[in-house]
């Protein structure tokens, strides 16, 4: 079974937020201002993977794992408000990473070779052709890099997943139907 890469990132995330945890509550224990703490807190967080690049996505869990290591390591408030605290950040994170905050386009990186549709007047041509091409109903690209040596254009592609399209045919059939 192969793993998503997702759960590599889970994974990065629990031991990032455990490792900050526990530098931060041993140096607080120790007689030195909380400056150093966040300082320490600041090199981690400037530390830049060179293996792959991290979306913002990502960046933005890191940032939260870290903030909620540092706030449990540091806090002296009651362990049960603690964990209120802790929870109410994981929903809002979970909240917001739902479909309904999300939009109902999907996103997808293409390169693309008929080089003369990515003009400003072929827009309608450059979408039909995408919509042909890759069976998706695709609802707008931009332009993300062009390559004039090799005839090339790196196109950022939104479109409807096929469930989102079934469910909004599905909810305007009884639209209809209702209105009738």
């Amino acid at each position: 079974m192969a793993l998503h890469k997702n759960a590599n990132v889970a994974g990065s995330f629990v031991l990032f937020g455990i490792g900050i945890f526990l530098i931060t509550y041993l140096l607080h224990g120790v007689d030195m201002s909380m400056e150093f703490a966040f300082g320490l807190f600041a090199v981690f967080g400037m530390l830049r993977y060179r293996t792959d690049t991290i979306s913002i996505k990502e960046m933005t869990y890191l940032f939260m794992v870290t903030a909620i290591a540092l706030l449990c390591a540091v806090s002296k408030l009651p362990t049960l408000e603690l964990f209120f605290i802790n929870a109410f950040l994981c929903f809002i994170a979970f909240l917001v990473d739902t479909r309904f905050f999300q939009g109902q386009h999907k996103i997808q990186r293409i390169s693309y070779e008929r080089i003369d549709n990515i003009k400003p007047q072929n827009k309608a041509l450059l979408l039909a052709d995408l919509c042909e091409r890759t069976g998706l109903q695709v609802t707008n690209a931009e332009i993300e890099h062009i390559d004039f040596l090799r005839d090339t254009a790196d196109l950022i592609v939104y479109y409807i997943p096929e469930a989102t399209k079934q469910k909004l045919a599905t909810n305007s059939h009884n639209q209809v139907e209702a209105n009738s």
